[in-house]
Order: C-alpha cells, then structure tokens, then sequence
C-alpha cells in the first residue's frame, strides 16, 4: 500500500531560483521573482494552469518551512480550505501561537505522520526549500511538481542548494505544458 504522498510544489527559474535576489518582507519574491508566478493568473482557467493549481488547492494538508510561513503572512490561519499548516522550524517559541490551524514542529518524522494522517488519501502539500530539504534529508518527500518558468532570474534563493545528500534519482511522473510554464512532477526514487 503507497503511503499519502507528501508533494513538493515550487515555481522555479530555468537557472534554479524561487526567488529573485533579495527576498525578504515587503519584498517577498526578491526582484523580479514574482515572475515565477505569472501562470497563476490562469489558476481559475479550465486549461493546464488551471489544472494543476486545482490539484495543489486540493489536497488534505500543508507542510511549510518556517521562513515561508512567516514570508506569506501565515496565511492568516488558511492556507485552503482549513486544511491543517504544519510549520517546520527549529525552535518553539511558547508565547508564539501560530493562526488557525497552524502548529509548530522541530520534528521532521513528526511532522511528516501528523500530515499524513490528516490529509487522508488525499496529497500533502509542501512548501518552501527549507521544508523540502528537511523532508528529503528524512526520508518523507515522494514527489516533486515543479512549475519550470522560461526565465533566467541569474540570482536569488535557489532550491535545492547543495545538501550532502549526494546522489538523488527522480523518476518522472508527468509533463504538462502551460501559458507560460511546463509543470514536472518527479517521483523521488528510493
């Protein structure tokens, strides 16, 4: 039996970057990164874009790095629909009670279970390079689904920067073209 799958989901430049350079609040894609998400305009289409926003907007619950919790403004409590936020980070502050459903973990395996079982027979979604690191690092990522923008950003916040993980396989699962993007997913091969 397949376990509940926990799905990386990230815009990225062809050179790699999910950010332009200097990222930070007030400025939460760094320069020129919010070209990464100019296929979300057609997120409500019935095309490719619509699609796979659909899919993302469907699954059971999130797993998110700290800094993109606190970079998207916690979400306000909601990332979709109530679905459980799960927030990697590396500390807990105990006078800090994050918004809605959100919940804090410095245990990556905790973390990874405790979304899993909410999410059901339906994905987790993850976000941010610091969660997905950590996943992988864990065991817990499965899947990759990457929205390729034709755009060389040359600088920013890349991915995946080197992790001593070493060699990684990713078997691809599909390819699907857009306006303006190609959305990848990859099995992470085990």
């Amino acid at each position: 039996m397949r376990r509940t799958p926990l799905r990386l989901y990230m815009s990225m430049s062809v050179d790699g970057y999910i950010t332009g350079p200097d990222d930070r609040p007030g400025q939460e894609l760094g320069r020129g990164g919010g070209r990464l998400f100019d296929w979300l305009d057609d997120r409500m289409s019935e095309g490719i874009n619509g699609q796979v926003y659909a899919e993302a907007a469907s699954t059971g619950a999130v797993i998110s790095g700290r800094r993109t919790f606190e970079l998207a403004k916690r979400w306000n409590g909601d990332h979709h629909d109530g679905v459980p936020i799960n927030v990697l980070t590396h500390t807990i502050d105990p006078d800090d009670a994050p918004p809605g459903s959100a919940k804090f973990y410095t245990d990556v395996n905790a973390c990874a279970d405790v979304a899993r079982e909410a999410a059901g027979d339906r994905a987790v979604l993850v976000h941010g390079a610091g969660a997905a690191q950590a996943l992988l690092a864990a065991g817990q990522l499965d899947e990759l689904e990457l929205h390729l923008v034709p755009v060389l950003l040359g600088g920013g916040r890349r991915l995946f920067e080197p992790t001593g993980l070493g060699h990684v396989e990713l078997e691809p699962v599909r390819r699907l073209e857009g306006r303006n993007v190609t959305h990848l997913r990859y099995r992470i091969a085990v």
